[in-house]
């Protein structure tokens, strides 16, 4: 059955054109469209789409408070369209933290003429996201509801309109314990141990990671001293903004890695969208950025990152692996075993894109699966 799209925008234009590219796809169709968030949300409840694609800056009720409300109401997967700006980059930041899945540029010249680069990121995403409507329903938080004035002056039918308080943690679908079993047998029957050496963290992620990322960092407490690398794929406006997000929420001193950091105990550095960040441990250990190769399809990429810390760190590094589309870090988890070193990897059921984790568990480089609301305990206890 083909997936069912909702395209929202209050560019009769812009919907028009996605909605084409959409439909030149098999595997999709779109069922109807709608200028303003308001209008999002009624056809959401009416027509009930299995992935909306939105846009943020709409009249009479903006992109950020409909998907909150479709949250409440009815959640299903919403892609956002998002400005390669700084403070476009806060936008999106503030809908993924309000349940959207994932993001894509909204740029009109690529979008007017359907260039192949914009017809597959959209398609392939929307692919993606759809498998995660029954997770999202089933299995996301309950979240706190408070009322507005704002929002109480835009009345809909059915359940009212309200303001909420995001849920940063979704799940992907019905809990697979017995998949990750058959995948991770000996992590699974496993009992806990302490990593003993270890002196860096790397974690690479990319579709739901910049929720799963918070998750993670308000669970940290202030006295963890392992230095921690963030390997999230971001375009090169959104790594600043969101590294300020995790600072403003973690116990830990969150930066935008810059070339030449030392690498400290106790900081953590987010890799620069665009660029290729390494790691290195002559002298003072330090980071590395670098222009990447055209051919490299992730920027950042964890391969390149998790192979340099193989090379420079061996035994000493851990490499954590969280939700995302693909199979990015596989690779580099492959040299990081090689050299001695660690490989944990989210589970599946707290994932929101099964991709990356599931790549290196089946890959059989993982010595832990594990939740993401354990992912910060665990760092926390059995680092020494």
């Amino acid at each position: 059955m083909a997936i069912r799209v909702l395209v929202v925008d209050d560019s009769g234009f812009f919907r028009r054109r996605v909605a084409d590219i959409i439909n030149a796809d098999p595997r999709m169709t779109v069922i109807g469209d709608a200028s303003n968030g308001r209008e999002a949300i009624e056809l959401n409840d009416s027509l009930k789409p299995d992935v909306i694609t939105m846009d943020y800056e709409m009249p009479v009720m903006d992109g950020i408070t409909s998907l909150r409300n479709i949250m409440i109401r009815r959640p299903v997967p919403v892609l956002m369209f998002s400005s390669l700006t700084f403070e476009g980059a806060r936008v999106t930041l503030d809908a993924l933290d309000a349940g959207a899945l994932d993001y894509l540029p909204k740029n009109f010249d690529a979008v007017a003429k359907g260039t192949a680069d914009m017809r597959r990121q959209l398609t392939e995403k929307i692919v993606a996201v759809s498998a995660c409507r029954m997770g999202r329903q089933d299995k996301m938080a309950e979240p706190s509801v408070t009322t507005s004035k704002a929002v109480a002056e835009v009345p809909v039918t059915s359940a009212p309109l309200v303001t909420v308080a995001p849920a940063v943690t979704v799940a992907s679908g019905t809990v697979r314990a017995d998949r990750d079993q058959a995948l991770a047998p000996a992590v699974r029957e496993s009992a806990p141990k302490q990593l003993k050496g270890v002196e860096l963290v790397l974690i690479g992620t990319s579709t739901g990671g910049p929720a799963a990322l918070q998750t993670l960092f308000k669970s940290l407490p202030a006295n963890f001293r392992k230095p921690v690398i963030i390997i999230q794929h971001m375009p090169a406006s959104f790594t600043q903004a969101f590294a300020e997000r995790l600072n403003s929420i973690s116990s830990l001193n969150v930066k935008e890695a810059k070339d030449g950091d030392r690498i400290v105990p106790g900081h953590v550095y987010v890799a620069p969208g665009g660029m290729q960040l390494m790691v290195e441990s002559r002298g003072q250990a330090a980071i590395r950025i670098r222009e990447s190769d055209e051919r490299v399809n992730y920027r950042p990429s964890v391969d390149i990152a998790f192979a340099s810390a193989a090379k420079h760190f061996g035994a000493s590094a851990l490499g954590v692996v969280l939700t995302g589309m693909g199979a990015d870090g596989r690779e580099g988890a492959r040299l990081m075993k090689a050299s001695g070193g660690h490989i944990w990897a989210q589970d599946e059921a707290s994932s929101v894109i099964y991709g990356m984790p599931m790549a290196v568990t089946k890959a059989g480089y993982v010595d832990d699966v594990v939740a993401l609301k354990d992912v910060g305990l665990k760092l926390a206890t059995e680092l020494v």
